[in-house]
């Protein structure tokens, strides 16, 4: 599965419609391994530019941000884009993530 990490500098995770650009990786269900960074310049002082960020990460399935607004939340829905809010450096939130789905994957019994 592909998955976008909002960020603006690279290092730490960011607000989806604030981000300048967004990391994407491919996991594998044991491997995450770094695609390439996408930019998505906003334009500073205007609002509601989650639109943007979408276009970005398009093709991906799995959007890791530290929050998003109602709006943005509503067209990742409709895109087919699971919301997954974290915060911290991209490498905490994504090794919190590996290890969730992990347990989630977990038999129940």
């Amino acid at each position: 599965m592909k998955i976008a990490v909002a960020t603006s500098n690279g290092k730490d995770v960011d607000h989806f419609g604030k981000a300048q650009g967004f990391m994407i990786y491919e996991f594998d269900e044991k491997n995450m391994n770094f695609i390439e960074k996408r930019e998505s310049p906003k334009t500073k002082g205007e609002k509601h530019q989650w639109q943007k960020s979408l276009a970005a990460i398009s093709d991906c399935e799995i959007v890791i941000c530290v929050q998003a607004g109602l709006k943005g939340k509503f067209g990742l829905k409709n895109a087919g884009i699971q919301l997954v809010e974290d915060e911290g450096s991209i490498e905490d939130v994504l090794e919190r993530f590996v290890k969730h789905y992990n347990f989630m994957k977990k038999p129940l019994f």
